[in-house]
């Protein structure tokens, strides 16, 4: 039973990490190359499993059912309670963007092949919460019964593109490396390791069961940092450096240039296929758990109407984000790496630091340890205020001369 309890774990940590981050990633770390963009991911990947041993040992420590947001009162008082309810309003609404950003060239695709329509991408980006709605209405049985058919379909598609892409692999693409960029993706990086919203479930799962938790904690963390270097391996090096770069210019997601690249329809289908499942089966679960925030914590009253204004609340904030916003998918993709180090980095290195009983949080290593990924959460921060401000633009577009 225990042995169950942890491959359930396991699949429910690397299945919350694992979503449309992946399309944004291989166009952040383009200016890198193959080998920068994997010593930045065994960075964050390390930083990230430090701030989830904390969520393990504070959601231990109180032994009962909690969120993220109670955890934060209970060991940090009423500002860590505050800062937390912010940043995960934010976080969930920048999730949203992204998935609504990524699943516009889908939707522009399928309208063209299936119906021979074209369709503009405002309209596009409309349609994902126009069609997804009356799920989210439906609660948790209805997203649980479509969501299990999304993780087959994605499963299906990612062995799919695994199995046939290494053989349109350039090995000259997978040469580039430069360091300059390094930082500049480190906020789209960290929201790809984003898998600490699960463990207060995990805890309430497996009865505080330490060991168990650890362990689907380290082995789901593992899987999706396999899958991140295996997607961006196949990505970079099947496409150009110019096509990349045209691709990071453009603000978008990876997809449509893949698709287009490679010569096999079927193959082409893999990629359209993957994308979508990989995006769906993030937005459900996102959708939902914010839709279900909202009604708690503005204290909507249950029933068909606060729960139609509650998918009001869930899907138009984010959808006059990505109107407003040529680069919506990649500007959502580095705001939500700034609310992850707040939320998954820096609020968990503060509940910690408070926590009795630990000796280790209270040894003079531990101290150091939870500084250093308090100041790993600020640096990703700083990061982020810099790259809204363009910092380090002009030194990407000199890399190669690669944007004219």
């Amino acid at each position: 039973m225990s042995n169950s309890k942890v491959i359930g774990g396991v699949l429910l940590v690397s299945g919350t990490t694992i979503g449309a981050g992946l399309l944004g990633l291989p166009a952040m770390c383009t200016f890198m190359g193959f080998i920068p963009s994997v010593i930045l991911f065994m960075i964050v990947w390390g930083f990230m499993l430090a701030t989830g041993f904390y969520f393990i040992d504070v959601t231990c420590d109180i032994k009962k059912k909690v969120n993220m947001i109670s955890m934060a009162e209970h060991t940090i008082g009423r500002w860590g309670m505050a800062v937390s309810w912010i940043s995960y309003l934010l976080l969930l609404y920048s999730l949203m963007a992204l998935y609504i950003a990524a699943c516009a060239p889908l939707f522009q695709v399928a309208s063209i092949t299936l119906f021979n329509i074209q369709i503009s991408s405002k309209f596009a980006m409309f349609f994902l919460p126009l069609f997804f709605g009356w799920v989210i209405y439906l609660g948790v049985t209805g997203v649980d019964m479509i969501n299990r058919f999304m993780m087959i379909g994605l499963v299906v598609a990612y062995f799919l593109l695994v199995s046939l892409l290494p053989t349109h692999i350039q090995w000259q693409n997978l040469t580039q490396f430069e360091m300059r960029p390094f930082l500049y993706a480190l906020p789209a990086v960290i929201t790809g390791f984003g898998y600490h919203i699960i463990i207060p479930t995990l805890g309430s799962y497996m009865h505080y069961n330490r060991s168990m938790m650890l362990k689907s904690v380290i082995y789901g963390s593992v899987i999706s940092l396999a899958i991140n270097i295996i997607w961006v391996f196949l990505v970079l090096g099947v496409l150009p450096l110019e096509t990349l770069a045209m691709v990071w210019k453009g603000g978008g997601p990876i997809t449509p240039a893949l698709a287009s690249f490679v010569p096999s329809g079927i193959l082409s289908i893999g990629v359209y296929l993957f994308s979508f499942f990989a995006i769906l089966t993030s937005f459900l679960g996102v959708a939902l758990s914010l839709a279900d925030f909202l009604i708690d914590g503005l204290k909507i009253k249950k029933g068909w109407e606060g729960r139609l204004l509650a998918i009001a609340l869930t899907f138009i904030p984010p959808l006059i984000f990505v109107y407003s916003y040529q680069k919506g998918f990649m500007l959502a993709l580095q705001y939500a790496g700034a609310f992850v180090a707040i939320l998954l980095v820096f609020i968990p290195s503060a509940m910690v630091w408070k926590l009795k009983g630990h000796k280790f949080y209270q040894s003079s290593f531990g101290k150091a340890i939870i500084m250093a990924t308090i100041a790993f959460s600020f640096l990703v921060i700083l990061v982020n205020i810099l790259n809204q401000w363009d910092f380090f633009t002009g030194s990407l577009e000199k890399i190669g001369g690669l944007i004219p």
